[in-house]
Order: structure tokens, then C-alpha cells, then sequence
């Protein structure tokens, strides 16, 4: 019998699916396991948990080592992890739900709910929608203004910084390029609110936590640092590990607030992976199939290239980072704070999800694991994912600590050099930037001091690097977030301003010193 070519072509696909399925051998539950023990081993992590749900079903969960080095409790399925920056997707979601109810729409303008709110221009503040808010195409730069919220001492309000959002310079044009931020998903809850006339933290409770059942999901800072079962962020000072503090102030909870158990968070993927449904029969629904087609839909392009996985391209959706992964859809997004950091990643096609929460700040850890647990549902095989994250690390580290180095080096020899140091008085004084608000530079022990009002993190001692340039470090080193201060003088050469700018490669991009421009008051 002669076969016409498109039978051939079926027929052909059927055998290459079927040699893809046979070579394919997910990681057994102890695989997973061991997978774990080595990868917390080599980053040096106290604690995780880790959850991979496939076909509708919970295919392994467990969790590992302890919750806080100072306490040595174990990690349960019942431990709070920050979640961070995954708290953005129930943010998404809040708002998809309120399209559905049709008491907004994606392209509602943001003026029309939030009257003050003002960017540095005016056209971009007519124009800036619902939707522009959720995905990173503002105009602005990598996480301008974080330092408003971040670290968590930070005394400002939620109208200051709604505020202070006109004094931030764009570095793009308007919804042409990808620069992720968190302080617009901060004004997106605040449209939460407003529409739905109930505070953000109580919208999510009754209408994802809920009806979900995640009973071990908190969103108040002090109610989660009360909770007896919760982690430490830990991150690693001069090779020893040392708790960290908290992150973001309570206002930047819609961007990065959500602490959550690996049980809460299965049951949060299961529903994504269900488009929106739960409970018996899924006969419930969290928002339509359409809002949840909405998210999923790339938004903003990222960037282009192959990637580990023969990755064509890289979106974001609305909260969601969306890619094709070997193939496949991927939609995932990652968390980072202070010592945390956290990864849930979905596969709709395979019905496929992994959840990576830690207490360490290694991201490189999470990435072993899931690519680990990803290259088992590929057929992938002799790839170390833990010795190649491990290797990239290291060799970020050794740059990092090389220019660090460097400066320590050029700072030691400005200390010992018997030429003239510039006169400390003249740096003396209080300082302004239009958004982050006042700095003293003062003067203790023969040195200058560096002090934030509005943020107690950023405290230390100054010392003289070169020309109008000093280093400042911080009293917090777990921060590690050192900053060199460059002062600007007058004609008679006292200083009547400074900038900032990291020392270290590795700091993160919360510090946005760039964005800020000091001014004499």
C-alpha cells in the first residue's frame, strides 16, 4: 500500500513523540532528594523546600534542612519562606479578577483610579495604564526608586512614594524596552484597593488564600515576624553565613510581600496549571479562562537568544516571565530577598510544575535543582547542572572580589600616602535627593559618617578613595551593598553635591544609586 505523505509525516511525529517519552525518566522522589542534599551542600544553604506536581497530581514534595541557623528547627511543609517577587502573579491575578467583575480593564488609564499619580512626563502619565503598570515598560530604569522601600527601615509612605514617582528620569522611551521594577506594582495593588474598596492584604486573603485553603500564607510583616514557623534569610559575610533582616517596607507587599508554606504554594501552582480552577471537579474558578489566557500572553519582550533549552524568546506576561523551553511553554517567575530567594515554574503542555523556595541567596542553587528536574521530563541526560551553576558563581564571586580588592588596596594605600587629603570639613553637611529625601555626612572619630533619614540601613563610615571619591560601608554587612560617594564642589571648592554608585558587581539591583543625585540643602 502506497502512503501518501502526510500519513508519513503523521506517522513519523507519532514514533518521534513516542522515542521523546521513552528517553524521557523523570528523577525518582530520591533522586530529588539527593539532588537537594548536593545542591545545598555546594551553595551553602540552611534550608529549603521543594515541590513538583505533574498530571494534577503532587509527584513529590519534601523539605529539607533547617528554618534559621539560629534556631537549627527543621523545615516542615508547613514553614514560612518569603515567596518575594512571586507575590507579583496574585497581584496580576487580583487585577484580572476585577477585569472579569468589569470594574476595570487592562487599559483602564491609571489617573482615572489614582488621580495624583505623576511621571517625570506628562505625556507617559496621561497615557499609562493598568496594564502598563504589570509589565516592566514603564520608561524606567532597573528598579528605579527601590530605595524608597527597600531595605525595610525605610520610613516612607505609601503617598510619598506614589509621590516621589514624578522626580524618577526615565532611561528608555515609553513601552519600548524591558527594565523590571517594583515600585509600579506597589501603585498596582494600590488600584487593588481602590477598585475593589478594600485594603490589598485583606483582598488577597478572602479572595486567593481563601478559597484556596492556604492557611499558612501571611502578608503582614509583623504577624509573619511572630510566626514560630517561619525561616531566617542567610547570606554569606566573608565566607560565614549571617541572618539577614527583613527586605521591603509594608507597602511594597504587592510586589514582594507574600511569605507562604510549600503546601500553600502547590496548591496556588495546581490552580495556575488549571487555568483558574479548584476544588472539587475544579468546578470553582479563581478568574476566567481568558484573564488567565491574558497573563499568559507575552506582553513586553525581554531579550532574544537560545539559552540552556533551545530558548527562542524570552516575555513577560502580567506577572508572569514567559519563554519557550526546549519546545515547550514556560511560565515562571523567581523571588529575591534579603537571604531568600524562591522560584515557581509551570509547564502548561505537561501539565508540569516545580516550586524551589530557600532561605539562602544563592539563586544559583534553585537553578541547579529545577534545570536538574527539568532535564529528567526532557530526556536530557549527562548535563551537571549543579557543577555548572557552581562553576558560573564562582567565577562571578572572583570578579566581584577582585575589584573589591582592588579598592581596598587603592584605599590602603591613600591611607599610608603622606600627600595631602582633601579637608573633610568642606563634604560636612545635609543633603537632599528629590525622592530618597536627606543624607548627613558628618564628622565622628576624625571620619566622615553617612547617615539616611528616611533609612537606617544605610549608615556608615566613610574613607577617602581618590580625588572628590569616598567609600562608604555600611554598619550592616550583611547588606552587602558598599557604595563609593563622589562629591561635586563649587567654585570654592566645597562640595554641593554628591552621586553614588556600587562598589561590587554583585549588589543587588534594589540599590539603585544611579538614580540618585544629592544635592546641598
Amino acid at each position: 500500500m502506497k502512503l501518501s505523505v502526510f500519513k508519513i509525516a503523521t506517522i513519523s511525529i507519532f514514533f518521534l513523540s513516542l522515542n521523546l517519552s521513552l528517553n524521557a525518566q523523570a528523577l525518582s522522589g530520591s533522586q530529588i532528594d539527593s539532588l537537594v542534599e548536593k545542591t545545598m551542600k555546594t551553595f551553602d544553604v540552611p534550608g529549603m523546600a521543594v515541590a513538583v506536581l505533574k498530571d494534577g497530581k503532587i509527584y513529590h514534595k519534601n523539605t529539607y534542612g533547617v528554618r534559621s541557623l539560629k534556631t537549627n528547627a527543621e523545615v516542615n511543609e508547613n514553614t514560612l519562606f518569603g515567596v518575594a517577587s512571586n507575590t507579583k502573579a496574585f497581584t496580576a491575578a487580583a487585577l484580572a479578577q476585577l477585569v472579569d467583575q468589569g470594574k476595570l480593564s487592562w487599559d483602564t488609564k491609571v489617573n482615572d483610579i489614582i488621580p495624583e499619580f505623576k511621571l517625570y512626563d506628562s505625556y507617559v502619565t496621561a497615557e499609562f495604564t493598568v496594564r502598563d503598570l504589570i509589565t516592566h515598560r514603564s520608561g524606567l530604569g532597573l528598579g528605579a526608586g527601590d530605595l524608597m522601600v527597600f531595605p525595610a527601615t525605610n520610613t516612607t509612605t505609601l503617598p510619598e512614594m506614589i509621590h516621589n514617582l514624578r522626580y524618577l528620569k526615565p532611561v528608555s522611551s515609553f513601552r519600548s524596552k524591558f527594565d523590571y521594577d517594583n515600585l509600579l506594582y506597589i501603585v498596582a495593588g494600590e488600584i487593588v484597593a481602590r477598585v475593589s474598596k478594600e485594603s490589598y492584604d485583606d483582598y488577597i486573603r478572602e479572595n486567593f488564600f481563601k478559597p484556596l485553603g492556604m492557611t499558612r500564607s501571611l502578608l503582614s510583616i509583623p504577624k509573619i515576624a511572630a510566626d514560630d514557623n517561619r525561616i531566617d534569610g542567610h547570606a554569606p559575610v566573608n565566607g560565614k553565613l549571617e541572618i539577614t533582616g527583613n527586605t521591603f517596607t509594608q507597602i511594597a507587599t504587592p510586589a514582594a510581600g507574600i511569605y507562604a508554606s510549600i503546601n500553600d504554594m502547590t496548591t496556588w501552582l495546581q490552580a495556575q496549571l488549571d487555568e483558574g480552577k479548584y476544588g472539587a471537579q475544579l468546578k470553582d474558578s479563581l478568574f476566567s479562562k481568558n484573564a488567565h489566557l491574558e497573563m499568559w500572553t507575552p506582553q513586553t519582550i525581554v531579550r532574544t537568544g537560545r539559552g540552556p533549552y533551545n530558548t527562542h524568546f524570552l516575555t513577560y506576561g502580567l506577572g508572569w516571565f514567559l519563554s519557550d523551553i526546549n519546545g515547550y511553554f514556560q511560565a515562571t517567575h523567581t523571588g529575591g530577598l534579603l537571604g531568600i530567594v524562591s522560584q515557581v515554574i509551570a509547564f502548561p503542555e505537561l501539565d508540569l510544575g516545580i516550586i524551589v523556595l530557600t532561605n539562602q541567596q544563592s539563586g544559583a542553587a534553585f537553578n541547579a535543582i529545577s534545570n536538574s528536574i527539568k532535564d529528567g521530563y526532557f530526556g536530557i541526560k549527562g548535563e551537571n547542572r549543579i557543577k555548572e551553576y557552581n562553576e558560573r558563581r564562582l567565577a562571578g564571586e572572583r570578579k566581584a572580589d577582585s575589584i573589591v580588592s582592588a579598592v581596598e588596596k587603592d584605599i590602603t594605600t591613600q591611607l599610608k600616602s603622606k600627600t595631602a587629603k582633601p579637608d573633610q570639613a568642606n563634604y560636612l553637611g545635609t543633603y537632599q535627593d528629590p525622592w530618597f529625601g536627606d543624607v548627613i555626612i558628618s564628622s565622628e572619630n576624625k571620619k566622615l559618617h553617612f547617615r539616611a533619614v528616611k533609612l537606617s540601613d544605610l549608615t556608615g563610615t566613610m574613607t577617602f578613595y581618590k580625588g572628590t571619591t569616598y567609600a562608604v560601608r555600611w554598619n550592616d554587612p550583611s547588606l552587602k551593598a558598599d557604595a563609593f560617594v563622589t562629591f561635586s564642589l563649587d567654585i570654592e571648592g566645597k562640595a554641593n553635591g554628591f552621586t553614588m554608585s556600587p562598589i561590587s558587581p554583585l549588589t543587588d539591583f534594589s540599590y539603585d544609586y544611579q538614580d540618585l543625585d544629592f544635592k546641598r540643602k
